[in-house]
């Protein structure tokens, strides 16, 4: 048996998303992740299930996206032998391997509507039946689903089933994507760091790590274990801000950083967390002297939203904040 995964997190969100899953793990209720590609809807999925009472047991992850149309059915529910022309055996669905353990179904936004009545079905009654079979098989399991898109606009534009979305969303769950949670970036880079070269200490340079932590990661965490391995395998012991791609170093939000905090990270004394107190307090700081303390507008200049804008401002400044007009007293 495999222990359970660890979330790599710093930020208070997430760790209030860790403590909402701690709470929920051992119910059979559904649960739907909910967020941008690449925010490691998996590695929650798996978390769920390996601190969960299921954990002796199978935890089944299912690509929807990846899966042809036509064959998914089968994939999922098994097949008897003859049932079509290549059936040449009897096939066990996935719901079936997955019994009495978890099934992840991930990107269920890409399942066609035939295929939402068939999982409907399978929720109502847990059990399946087998493309070609007469006989109900009973089916014990925990479903988690992700979904990459708005569940309601779809339901809205009829490209997805009312009732199946409330069968599914028991227990909602956002990930909010690296660029809202940019102080956990020093932690899996080194996290990735360790994972791609075990063998060897690779440092990172402050001012590479101001540029990771300021990019605007459209890939999520995806991206930046993509970018971390890549630049581990040609590196030499430390990370420079050359062997970053070119984007990194033409970020023209980087110019921002190194007028802001030139100070903090050209001190090689500085450790990650002061690193990231540093660039993100002078960031704040910059951002509400050009907006004229305007916080809406000093967070959107950040790409972060008003309310985690603002839960930074009282972590920085301990300052007290109006919801209805801007504070002008940094």
């Amino acid at each position: 048996m495999r222990g359970p995964l660890s979330i790599i997190t710093c930020n208070e969100k997430m760790k209030a998303i860790i403590v909402k899953i701690k709470k929920m793990a051992d119910s059979d209720s559904s649960v739907l992740l909910i967020g941008e590609t690449g925010v490691g809807k998996e590695v929650f999925a798996e978390f769920i299930h390996r601190i969960s009472n299921r954990t002796q047991n199978s935890f089944v992850r299912i690509g929807l996206s990846a899966m042809p149309s036509d064959l998914m059915a089968s994939e999922l529910f098994g097949h008897e032998q003859g049932s079509f022309t290549s059936a040449n055996k009897l096939k066990r669905g996935l719901f079936e391997v997955a019994d009495h353990g978890t099934i992840f179904l991930d990107d269920i936004d890409d399942v066609s509507l035939d295929i939402q009545s068939k999982l409907l079905r399978v929720l109502e009654s847990r059990e399946i039946m087998r493309v070609g079979g007469t006989k109900a098989i009973e089916v014990d399991i925990r479903l988690i689903s992700s979904a990459k898109v708005n569940l309601k606009e779809m339901i809205r534009n009829n490209l997805f089933r009312e009732d199946l979305y409330y069968r599914i969303n028991v227990v909602p769950i956002v990930i909010p994507p690296l660029r809202e949670r940019r102080d956990d970036i020093p932690l899996l880079v080194e996290h990735f760091l360790k994972m791609f070269s075990p063998e060897r200490r690779i440092d990172i340079s402050s001012k590479s790590l101001i540029a990771l932590i300021n990019y605007s990661w459209p890939g999520n965490v995806r991206e930046l274990r993509n970018i971390v391995q890549r630049v581990s395998l040609f590196c030499g012991d430390r990370i420079e801000l050359k062997d970053l791609p070119a984007e990194f170093i033409n970020n023209s939000f980087l110019a921002q950083i190194v007028k802001a905090c030139s100070f903090c990270f050209l001190d090689e004394k500085y450790d990650f967390n002061e690193i990231v107190h540093c660039v993100e307090s002078n960031l704040i700081r910059n951002a509400m002297k050009e907006s004229g303390g305007n916080q809406s507008e000093a967070a959107k200049a950040l790409g972060l939203s008003l309310s985690t804008f603002r839960d930074k401002m009282r972590k920085y400044f301990q300052t007290t904040i109006s919801e209805k007009k801007s504070d002008k007293e940094l």
